[in-house]
């Protein structure tokens, strides 16, 4: 079984902006960057659909995820970064969230997602914001 940590960034509509500037601050590339338009969401408004869902940036050993958060989210001072867990085992992926969950709040629970990972999301009673995501195997 094998876990890695990654550090995952919110931004209130800024993403794109932010992950500019952290390009031309560190050199390195943006590797990918979804849309909220791209994704099946509903309730999204015309104005969050340009919004970055999901984006990876890396330059050199500095690696980390980031994304525009939702108007049911609002973005404030030390909600703004998250650690999120990635897995290869789903059985581990799910003690764990229920050992991180005792205690604190479960945004949203474990659950098979259209990217083909069981993602959930969960803030534990010390206030830190976990992301747990486990790659499905491909058959």
């Amino acid at each position: 079984m094998r876990k890695t940590l990654s550090i995952y960034l919110a931004f209130p509509g800024t993403c794109e902006e932010a992950l500019g500037f952290y390009k031309k601050s560190l050199g390195g590339d943006i590797l990918s960057m979804q849309r909220f338009e791209n994704a099946p969401m509903e309730n999204t408004t015309d104005a969050d659909k340009k919004k970055i869902m999901h984006a990876e940036f890396k330059s050199d050993d500095i690696y980390f995820m980031a994304s525009d958060s939702m108007p049911a989210y609002p973005i404030t001072s030390g909600n703004n970064v998250t650690l999120s867990l990635n897995f290869t085992d789903e059985k581990d992926q799910e003690t764990t969230f229920n050992n991180l969950a005792a205690g604190g709040r479960i945004n949203m629970p474990l659950q098979d997602t259209f990217w083909g990972a069981k993602f959930g999301m969960l803030t534990d009673k010390f206030g830190i914001n976990w992301m747990l995501n486990c790659e499905k195997q491909k058959k």
